[in-house]
């Protein structure tokens, strides 16, 4: 019997623009709902910057009424950068280690999905939630801290911090990457909260040792505090502005970098 073969081709998935944005846009909603829908991850991304806030910029700021207002200020600068670091890392860094073991990106990979929308509905939630916990806490430092910023500094100062979601949910992206899925949150943990303490986050940079003022400059929330902080006028060197932006972009690219050869490492497993 005389058989035929045919030379096999590769089936490219082809999309017009419209279909692509829509696509993107399931995802980044489905994401949210996700998020918002996980007790545990939405209540304690926003309320623990807001507790600290209260805490530590109100609160124990109250017993000096001549520093009480600009205690209030810089706090709600740094717990801001507090709360998007919490956001980025737990949404990127233990929600895609998760669904690593879980296997729901064989399930993605395997989706005519383009990955990038899988990425950009992580980095959209982020974007939302750091933005409702930035609204938040200005709110309640206008409400009780006596925070009188004006519209434009208000609101150069929440797209900073916003935008800071991105160099986080690098970091994330990367940790997500190499770390498992039951030790995710320890890895997390174990990374910000001394980075959130280092950089002067919870206490004033001035009020730590040297030693660790030093060490601050080397840390990403010390670049992104600053740079909030020098909205408001309070950061340590307002002309070092660009310095700054250049530490988080170098940090963003390295963190890329080791989240492209985590994600190359996982395809070489499963495709290679």
């Amino acid at each position: 019997m005389a058989s035929t073969t045919f030379p096999a081709t590769l089936a490219v998935t082809r999309r017009s623009p419209a279909r692509t944005i829509a696509l993107f846009y399931k995802e980044a909603k489905y994401e949210l709902l996700k998020n918002v829908r996980i007790p545990v991850y939405a209540v304690s991304t926003v309320a623990f910057p807001l507790m600290f806030y209260v805490l530590f910029g109100i609160v124990l700021g109250s017993g000096n009424p001549a520093n009480r207002n600009e205690g209030a200020v810089y706090m709600l600068a740094t717990m801001g950068c507090f709360g998007v670091m919490a956001v980025s890392l737990f949404g990127f860094g233990v929600g895609l280690a998760i669904e690593r073991g879980q296997g729901w990106l064989q399930v993605k990979r395997a989706s005519p999905m383009p990955i990038a929308a899988y990425f950009f509905a992580k980095l959209f939630s982020a974007v939302v939630f750091s933005t409702v916990i930035m609204l938040l806490l200005l709110a309640v430092g206008t409400a009780f801290g006596g925070v009188r910023l004006p519209l434009a500094t208000a609101a150069r100062l929440v797209g900073i911090l916003v935008a800071g979601s991105i160099p986080f949910s690098s970091m994330g992206l990367a940790i997500g990457y190499f770390a498992k899925p039951n030790s995710a949150p320890a890895v997390v943990n174990l990374v910000y909260l001394p980075m959130a303490f280092c950089s002067g986050l919870w206490i004033p940079l001035f009020m730590l040792p040297h030693g660790l003022r030093v060490f601050a400059n080397v840390l990403p929330p010390f670049h992104m505090s600053q740079l909030a902080l020098n909205v408001v006028g309070m950061g340590m060197a307002p002309a070092s502005t660009w310095r700054h932006v250049e530490g988080l972009l170098s940090f963003t690219l390295v963190c890329l970098g080791l989240a492209a050869w985590g994600y190359w490492r996982d395809e070489g497993k499963l495709y290679g």
